[in-house]
């Protein structure tokens, strides 16, 4: 069975479109469960599900209240009460395509050796247009991502990202559970816990799949589109890196402020080229990201 897991934090105005999408998909309803992990939103997120219930009484749906503050502890709450041997993450903006579920059970019985997988992810952006910023090198900044058509195996530094991807239990019980002290709380933007998850899964020897027809449509607010967001983002990053590393060995940092000098090196030549190029915006947006990456992997975490 799959689980398909969504957490949620103040987000009601998405939610109940990314829960319609995922019961009128078109797959059997005693074939997956719905978790929704409530993590104390303060809107009306508890009506909206209530709604969703009210009108889909058929769907097996499931509904928790986290009240640790952050998403590794809510979707931490969302695999211990799974019920599926097959553990799928959604955001409450994202917004599942039609057959994605039937898709996915081909790919899985394609791909038996899939210990982990992500799926397609496209940016709808409310305001009508991408920001000016936008380009291949920082499409991950909008939770997007886009390897072609064809299956294949996250490689290198790749991985799949947290708004459609998916684990299998088995391999949970392997490497663990997603580390608290990374991801985000209320407003603030670190992350790394998912690229610590998918790290850890590498070290078993784990293989980690992308289905490109496993895809999701994610909404891209004008707050996350904007320059604040950019410096903000940055610096949330650097911050989880910082943590992330120190929680192996000072070696495993040291590292990590190494590479920070050999991405600041290909950050000035994407400058130099955007500028070439006549797109200004985008090289800016590198270099103010990159700054503020430096800036949070350099300050220390206050307790």
């Amino acid at each position: 069975m799959l689980s398909l897991i969504i957490c949620t934090y103040n987000r009601d105005k998405y939610l109940y479109g990314a829960l319609q999408r995922i019961a009128e998909n078109g797959y059997p309803v005693d074939a997956y469960e719905i978790v929704l992990v409530n993590n104390m939103s303060t809107d009306n997120t508890e009506s909206e599900c209530q709604r969703f219930q009210n009108d889909y009484p058929g769907i097996d749906f499931r509904y928790f209240l986290e009240t640790q503050q952050g998403l590794s502890f809510a979707r931490n709450r969302g695999i211990q009460e799974s019920r599926g041997d097959t553990l799928v993450f959604l955001d409450d903006d994202s917004y599942i395509q039609p057959n994605y579920l039937i898709n996915l059970q081909h790919q899985l019985e394609s791909c038996p050796d899939a210990d982990a997988f992500g799926g397609k992810i496209d940016p709808v952006f409310e305001s009508g247009e991408a920001p000016k910023w936008l380009s291949k090198w920082n499409y991950s900044w909008v939770s997007a991502i886009d390897l072609g058509d064809k299956v294949c195996q996250f490689k290198g530094k790749a991985f799949p990202i947290g708004a459609n991807m998916g684990i299998k239990k088995a391999m949970l019980s392997k490497i663990g559970v997603f580390n608290t002290e990374l991801g985000r709380s209320k407003k603030n933007l670190m992350g790394g816990e998912e690229k610590d998850l998918f790290e850890r899964i590498r070290q078993q020897g784990g293989n980690i799949y992308y289905f490109p027809d496993v895809a999701v449509q994610h909404v891209i607010p004008p707050s996350r589109t904007t320059i604040d967001y950019v410096k903000r983002l940055g610096e949330g990053v650097g911050m989880s890196e910082r943590i992330r590393t120190l929680s192996v060995s000072k070696w495993k940092y040291l590292k990590r402020l190494l590479s920070e000098l050999v991405k600041w090196g290909g950050t000035i030549v994407l400058w130099v080229i955007s500028v070439f190029q006549g797109k200004p915006a985008k090289g800016r947006s590198l270099v103010l990201f990159r700054r503020h990456v430096t800036k949070g992997l350099l300050r220390p975490i206050k307790e």
